[in-house]
């Protein structure tokens, strides 16, 4: 599925841009905590860029549960890594917005349930 492709390539782009714009613009405004809040966020961004990259070129997208995958990651990653974005930058500028707070566990229950979705794949048959 290109949609798979396409979001593994731009998160892998933005996980770049924001590391290092945390890394470096970022740096004077966060607390260290901020910082490795921040950097959990690229973190987990990046890897799963290289799992929506790694599915769209191993997966035939035959079945709705292969698209129920990527959607889970795309999905995961912009409410997990962007929530904790908002939330470091927010906080560093004394403005937490605390709507964000509930959104960051959405956003790994999402990234989970792919998780959990493509073992199914794997052990679906020995069930």
């Amino acid at each position: 599925m290109l949609l798979s492709q396409i979001f593994g390539a731009l998160f892998g782009m933005l996980a770049i841009i924001f590391g290092a714009f945390g890394a470096h613009a970022l740096r004077k405004i966060l607390t260290s905590e901020l910082q490795s809040s921040f950097e959990t966020g690229v973190k987990y961004q990046m890897y799963h860029a290289i799992v929506l990259l790694i599915i769209g070129y191993n997966f035939e997208f035959a079945t709705p549960l292969e698209n129920y995958i990527v959607y889970c990651f795309v999905i995961g990653v912009f409410l997990f890594s962007f929530s904790i974005y908002g939330l470091c930058i927010s906080r560093a500028k004394g403005k937490k917005i605390a709507a964000l707070g509930p959104v960051t566990p959405i956003g790994g229950l999402f990234l989970v349930t792919g998780w959990g979705l493509w073992l199914y794949t794997f052990i679906k048959d020995f069930i």
